[in-house]
Order: C-alpha cells, then structure tokens, then sequence
C-alpha cells in the first residue's frame, strides 16, 4: 500500500500537495466536553481554507459529533423535564431534575447533521466547498468498499472540494482484535482512520492535532522533560508519550516504550501507533497541538511551512545532531571555556590566527569553491561577491586582528569593575561574566566566522554559528579550524557550526537555550531576526541611515576626501554615507560644485531632497524618501539652514547610526557632538570608521544601534555582562535591623585588593 518516500525534513512539508488534518476530539470540543469550541475551530476552518486556495488539496477527519449531540440532547432533556415540571406542579420551579446518562451512538446520530452544518457554514465563508463522507472499518476492509471510497474522495478532491470525514459513531462496530498484526490497521478511532485514510489516498502529509505537545523523552511535566522534535521510529532510545487526552478513546497515554519496530511494540499508544503506520505507507506525519491559545491560529499553516510545531516523524535520521543538542553540547562547553585562565584563551586565539595563516590554501581553495558556485548561479549582486570573496591580504589582516583580541582577553571575563566594604568582613563585588549563548546569523561573509568565534572565545561565551548557504564550503573549513584550535584546551564544542537545515526563525524560538542573537548582514536580515525573535535579546541595527553634514565653515580638501569615502568606498556598507546635508550658504560655491563632479566621477546617483530641489531649475530626480538606505553608488541629498537643522534633520530621518560633520568651527563640531544622539557620532572623518577593526577592537559582532547594553561597533566588552559576588563572615540581614549592631559603611575599596588581602583580581 506504500505510495512512496515520505518527506525526510521539516523544510520539505512545503511541497506537500494533499494534506490530511485530524482532529481530536480535546481540539473540537469544549472543556466542559458538551459543545464544540467555535473559536478554536474556527481558526482550523480558516488554515485549511488558506491552504485550500493555495491549490493544496485538503481533508478533514474529525472528531465532535459525540459532543455536538450531547449538548443537543442534554438540551431537548433539559426542556422536556421542564414542561413536564411545570405541568405537574403548576409553576416553573425545577426540583431533583437530573440528567440521564446518554450512549455514544445516540449522541453521535443527533450531533452529526449539525457538526457538518457549521463546517460547512464555517467553509462558506471562504468560498470553499465541503462535503461529507462517514466510514466504518468495513470500507476498509472490504475491496469493493475500499476502492468505492476512494473513487469519492479522488472525484472530490478534483472538483477542489474539503472532504469532511468521519467514523459513523452511530452504527461503528467494534474494532476487530489485533487485525492490524499483519499490516492493516485497524479502524478503533480517529487517529487509526486518519492514517488508514492518509495511506490509502496516497497524501503526502498527515497533521494530527489533540491537546498534546508530541513526543517527549522523559515524563512531561518533570524538570528534564524536552519535546522531541524529529522522532526516528529505529531509534533505541526511551521516550514518553504525552498525557491521555482528556476526551475521546485515542491520544497518547502516560508510557515510556522502547520503540522498536511499530507492530511489536505493545505499548505503544493508539496515536503513534497511527502515525507510525502512516509513515511506514509513505505519509510524512507531525502531532501536535491544536488546543493551546497562542498557536492554534497558525499551528496548521506553521507545520506546512516546515516550522517546528509538535513532533514531526522522519525515516531518515541525518548524520549529525540535532540544533538542540549543538545548543546544549556549546553551552557545557562554555562553562569550561569562562573557567579557563585568561591566558589560555588568548593561546586558543592566537592559535587560531596561526592557523588561518598557515592552512591558507584550504581555506582560499574552500572559498575558490563557494565563489564559482555563486558565480555560475549568478544570483549574488557584486557586493555581496565581494564580501563572499576571501584573499591572502585578507586572511593576513584578520589574523592581526585576532591577535588584538587575543590580548584584549587578558582582561576581560572576571575582572573587577566595583569593590565595596559593606560592613565589618562583608565585601561586594561586581565582576564581567560572559552573557551566555550567542547565535550569530551571518550572510555571505565567512570572514565573519573567525572573527565572531575570537570575540566569543576572549569573552567565555559560548556560540551558536549560522551562515549563509553561499559560503557553506568556507564556513565549513574555517568551523574545522576554530574547533580545532579550541581542543588545545579541552573545549572544541563551545563553537558549534549549524549546517542543517533549520530555518532561521526556528533558531528565534530557542528562547530556554540562547541569551543573545546577533545578526550580521543586510537590514532586512536585521529586521526579520528582529521580529522572529521571541524572547531573545537581539543586538543589532534596523538600518545604516548615516548622514554626512558640510558646515559652511568646511576645509575643500577634507570635504571630497571624507565625502568620497563615506558613500564611495564600499556603498553596501552599513555605515556608508546614505545622505549629504548640504549648509544653504555652499549653494552655487566653487565648492559645491566640486562636491557634485566628484559624485558624478564616482557614478553616484543622486536623488534630491525636497528642499534642495526647490533651489534647482533642473534637478536630479526627487528623493521618494528621506529615510532610505540605498546599499549602493545612490544617495540623498538636502540642505539645511544651520547645524542645528542638520541635527534636527538626522534625529528624524536617521536611523541612529552613524552621523559625520565636516567644519572648521569648532565651537559648532562640539555641539554637533553633544547634540546628536547616535551610537557614533564623527567630527572631520569618514562615516567608514565606524567598524570594530578601526577602533581597536580587533574585530566586532556586528554594530548595535539599540539604547542599552552596548552601541556602536560591539567588540569584546559588549559580550560581557556583570554579576554581583558578595563574601561576608556569617551575617545575616537581621544584623543590620533597626535593633541590630552592625552599621552599613558602603565604603569603596580599590578594585586591586581586597580584605582578604592580596586577591588577583585578573
């Protein structure tokens, strides 16, 4: 019955053309079990339409009829006892009304007209069509049966519409013991049906949603349970399923089995039995859950873009681990890494930059690779090639970096920043701790790997690498170099390369495992990561909107200088010149009009701004926006009365990066200075400085222009964070109270020493 391959990753599920939706009766019913959750369901209505126009064809096996008829019958019941109370005691007053305990068959014959009302009701909305099927095990057993269904549901499908189906609770016979033995399974609930029917019409996905998370390897609910998120049925490991649903005969009891091969394994619980046998017939299947508030509105649409929803099963077990497991691996290697010496840091550093050096030729022929891929795609834009583009003068200069940060990190983690006497053999101190876990997403640029993974190492933190695909095979080789020089220590896993395929939005939601993001790249890479990220810091710039303002008191030479290099040397740049403000005075001046030959030389575009256009009777075209980066030989250009206009201007067109005046006033650069609020703020020099490398800081992990933690170029002292260590002699807060003995004395001590005496303080 098998119709082929399921798909072996979560990235897959997007080319999923039929699609099979289960869901459970926790899904569909209320919490009170009587009634459907409308809501709820209406929110699966609306996935299932989207995906439906998508040209997905879509089927729906649920749950609900039992619960739709009991609210039903519960309400005819309730009213007939109510006329027959009023008749009998002349008034309306209920007395010892009690409920009779109603069968599943009746309340599935009441509930079913009524639960395909609303879906069709609920589908009418969205111009789509359903219709309904009921099954029993017999139309599966029975050929003719079997093959009759199936020519139904293919001629609805290609009709374009929802085939509802569902077991016909009203007559359903009871599950034939154990026929599922030799290959068949047996139709004992929804779980079992929709893997039969997902087999059987040859989809290509089966979603099956209850009230439960997935598969978890040790018991949910305790400290170190962890949802499974790809569940291999050869692996020999133990794993728990999921809390019984709280309604209906399937779900996933609370049992660990060792799952061995699906049809021996008797403990293995009804929906994962389904799912199993599903996967074994070429359907791909996740369990997930469709009852949690803050998910259900996307969980469907989630799963078929191959997010990590639930636990989704594969046949296919890839070679490596998990990101989970890389994430876990760098954080315990971390810890080792922050307890090291600072000297034995700054040795793993410089051994790195030998090692750049001397296996150079790997490296660039790596790159060699990565460069004629990209060429042949010919997709990458110039700039982008240029900064995939690796070259001895640049493996030189990045190993010169590295070996300032290897001296940097002879001070960094541990040193003490404030020391306090707080009374008599009580001392405070507050001493730099690495942050944590750092996910550093990067585009084409493999130069950034070396440099990120030195700042990582000089600060104690872990790292968590994912690069562009275009510099796959130079990421690869410079991961191999870097772990290699962190095993000199005994920590090669602190530095972990993500070469799977998890998507960048996936690695957002590891908010238990990573403390800080930091994206490396366009700003759109920025914003997305920005948006993406759920409860993890992100360090970063939306945009490079750098502005250069020429005072009227500005040098000639220094303004073509400074002006050329800010928008000419590397126009992709973040801290490239986006915008020139022009003072009104250098208007029609032999100046000005050096300023315009020299971009023209350059081939810069220039795109006016409103009011620098008014003064032109044949202008450059009009800017569309004062708040564009262009990331190319473009730019703005306005004019504005004063300095303090130009600020005026930057603070609200700018994006806080950085800002440049050229003046030989110093009376008006100082106020420039102290005015202007952005993380750099430059007097007489190009914007290109703002970059960790012309700073001194060896190398930096991107520039952040956020108004806390670090700004500007982040280098080593923005990947550190502080912690308080307090050492006292047996005090207690109660000495301090209002008939206590001790005084606070809040007294500063020299960060070199401490009471004890003659303590390093690294």
């Amino acid at each position: 019955m098998a119709h082929g391959s399921s798909f072996a990753h979560r990235g897959e599920l997007r080319q999923a053309k039929r699609i099979v939706v289960k869901l459970g009766s926790a899904v569909v019913t209320r919490g009170d079990e009587c009634g459907l959750a409308l809501g709820r369901l209406a929110s699966i209505v609306e996935q299932v339409a989207m995906l439906q126009n998508q040209g997905r064809e879509m089927m729906i096996v649920t749950s609900g009829a039992v619960a739709f008829g009991k609210q039903r019958l519960r309400h005819e019941i309730l009213l007939s006892q109510s006329v027959r109370q009023a008749l009998h005691s002349g008034h309306n007053q209920l007395k010892d009304m009690s409920l009779p305990v109603l069968e599943a068959r009746a309340c599935a014959a009441a509930g079913q007209s009524g639960l395909m009302a609303l879906y069709e009701a609920m589908f009418t909305q969205y111009s789509t069509c359903t219709a309904q099927v009921l099954v029993t095990n017999l139309d599966f057993h029975d050929d003719q049966k079997r093959q009759n269904l199936n020519s139904t549901l293919q001629e609805l499908l290609r009709m374009n519409i929802v085939p509802i189906i569902n077991t016909n609770d009203a007559v359903v016979p009871p599950p034939e013991p154990n026929s599922d033995l030799q290959g068949v399974i047996s139709i004992k609930d929804n779980d079992s049906l929709a893997a039969r029917l997902a087999v059987e019409m040859k989809a290509d996905l089966l979603i099956a949603l209850s009230d439960v998370e997935g598969l978890y390897n040790s018991p949910p609910g305790t400290d170190d349970a962890k949802l499974i998120d790809i569940f291999y049925p050869g692996d020999q490991q133990s794993i728990t399923y999921g809390t019984k649903s709280r309604v209906g005969i399937g779900g996933m009891e609370a049992k660990v089995c060792l799952p061995l091969k699906f049809n021996l394994c008797v403990s293995v619980c009804l929906q994962v039995k389904a799912a199993l046998w599903a996967l074994q017939g070429g359907t791909s299947v996740v369990i997930a859950n469709g009852t949690h508030p803050k998910v259900t509105g996307h969980v469907i649409t989630d799963i078929v873009e191959g997010k990590k929803v639930g636990t989704f099963f594969s046949e296919i077990k890839p070679a490596g681990p998990t990101v989970e497991q890389q994430t876990e691996m760098a954080r315990n290697s971390g810890r080792t890494l922050a307890s090291l010496h600072p000297d034995q840091r700054s040795e793993i550093i410089c051994n790195l930059a030998e090692l750049l050096t001397e296996r150079k030729d790997e490296i660039l022929a790596a790159n060699k690779m990565d460069m004629d891929l990209a060429v042949n795609a010919g997709h990458l834009p110039p700039a982008m090639l240029k900064r995939l583009s690796l070259s001895p003068a640049k493996l030189n200069s990045l190993a010169i970096g590295l070996r300032q940060i290897a001296v940097a990190a002879q001070d960094s983690v541990g040193r003490v920043l404030r020391r306090t006497r707080v009374a008599h053999n009580l001392e405070l101190e507050q001493i730099t701790v690495p942050i944590g876990v750092l996910l550093v997403i990067f585009e084409a640029r493999p130069d950034c790997l070396p440099q990120v993974g030195a700042l990582a190492i000089a600060s104690g933190n872990a790292l968590l690498l994912k690069g562009g695909k275009e510099a796959a095979n130079t990421n690869r080789v410079l991961h191999q170099l870097t772990q290699e020089a962190l095993s000199m220590h005994g920590v090669r896993e602190a530095v972990q390369l993500v070469s799977t395929r998890e998507e960048v939005e996936d690695l957002c939601r590891l908010d238990k495992m990573i403390d800080l993001i930091i994206p490396r790249g366009s700003s759109q890479l920025v914003r997305d990561i920005q948006r993406a990220a759920k409860g993890i810091p992100v360090l970063g710039h939306s945009e490079g909107i750098c502005h250069v303002y020429v005072d009227s008191d500005a040098s000639i030479d220094k303004v073509i200088k400074i002006v050329r290099d800010s928008k000419c040397d590397y126009p992709a740049a973040c801290n490239a010149m986006e915008t020139l403000l022009i003072h009104r005075d250098i208007l029609r001046t032999p100046l000005f009009d050096q300023i315009i030959d020299m971009l023209r030389t350059e081939r810069v575009k220039i795109h006016a701004g409103p009011r620098f256009a008014s003064y032109l009777t044949f202008s450059p075209s009009e800017a569309k926006s004062l708040r564009i980066e262009y990331g190319d030989l473009e730019c703005c250009m306005e004019v504005v009365d004063s300095m303090h206009e130009a600020v005026d201007h930057i603070h609200k067109y700018g994006s806080s990066h950085t800002d440049v005046i050229i003046t030989e006033n110093e009376d008006t650069a100082e106020q420039f200075l102290q005015q202007l609020d952005s993380a750099c703020v430059f007097w007489n020099a190009s914007s290109r400085f703002a970059d960790g490398y012309r700073f001194g800081l060896g190398a930096e992990v991107g520039i952040s222009t956020a108004r806390i933690h670090a700004r500007g170029p982040v280098g080593l002292e923005g990947l550190l964070t502080t912690k308080w260590v307090l050492r006292g002699d047996g005090h207690t807060a109660a000495d301090f109270s209002e008939n206590g003995t001790m005084k606070y004395l809040h007294e500063n001590l020299p960060v070199g020493q401490s009471l004890a005496g003659q303590r390093d303080s690294n």
